[in-house]
């Protein structure tokens, strides 16, 4: 019956080629669920979040993306305490009741894939960026005890700008964490304003981007020595944690 079908879906803008319709539709096809589906619901507007909901009463689960993490926090019931802590969310639950409640996610799978890469040096990260995802690495590296500093286009409180990076920072923050949109494809000819000549054998140059695989960003960081990541396990930890949230 049309009733029982579970429709999940993808909260953001331009989401067309985004990861998780791709790897849901295909664990659900894996796990023979045909009553399941995934569909992204690209708005132009968080104004638009009441709609969908309203429109989609199948709704089971959706995950949000950029520009939106922060910005659906106020249409939502409640929020886990990490997502309350982290002000930001990337997963949300409809519960028995029919509330919406909040969860990040990013912060889980971000931890899970840097925790290998990690040696005794590696005491201090920049985090390039500020929005959702920035905050979600910020506590995960609260809970690795990794100081971390952010960098932003311009400087404020607790943000410094990238004009004031140089070969000291480099030899202070040995992990460069890139939480911003730049070199995602097709832009792949941009990348961070960084002196990616100060990269060393010492660094750790981790990028959320996915796609392309190797980001501009990376590709340089690589060329100076640097350990490199994307963001694809992150993505793949993030939308397992996500999936059992939803079946909670």
């Amino acid at each position: 019956m049309e009733e029982q079908h579970k429709v999940y879906g993808l909260i953001g803008r331009n989401i067309g080629h985004s990861f998780s319709k791709k790897y849901f539709t295909e664990r659900f096809e894996k796990d023979q669920l045909d009553d399941h589906s995934y569909q992204n619901f690209d708005i132009e507007s968080i104004e638009q979040f009441p709609e969908i909901i309203k429109d989609n009463p199948n709704l089971a689960g959706l995950n949000v993306t950029i520009p939106y993490k922060e910005a659906v926090i106020p249409y939502l019931n409640k929020l886990s305490k990490k997502a309350a802590k982290i002000g930001a969310v990337n997963t949300i639950r409809f519960t028995k009741n029919g509330n919406l409640k909040g969860y990040n996610t990013d912060c889980f799978g971000f931890e899970e894939s840097l925790y290998p890469l990690l040696q005794k040096h590696h005491k201090k990260a920049l985090i390039l960026g500020t929005g959702g995802a920035s905050k979600a690495v910020a506590f995960a590296l609260e809970q690795l005890g990794i100081i971390y500093t952010f960098v932003s286009r311009e400087a404020k409180a607790n943000t410094i700008g990238y004009d004031r990076i140089n070969t000291t920072t480099f030899d202070n923050y040995q992990i460069i964490i890139n939480c911003t949109p730049l070199g995602t494809s097709p832009n792949t000819d941009e990348c961070p304003p960084l002196p990616y000549e100060f990269f060393t054998t010492d660094h750790i140059a981790y990028d959320l981007i996915y796609n392309p695989e190797e980001t501009l960003f990376l590709q340089k960081a690589k060329e100076q020595g640097a350990v490199t990541k994307n963001g694809m396990e992150m993505l793949v930890l993030q939308a397992e944690k996500a999936w059992k949230i939803w079946h909670k």
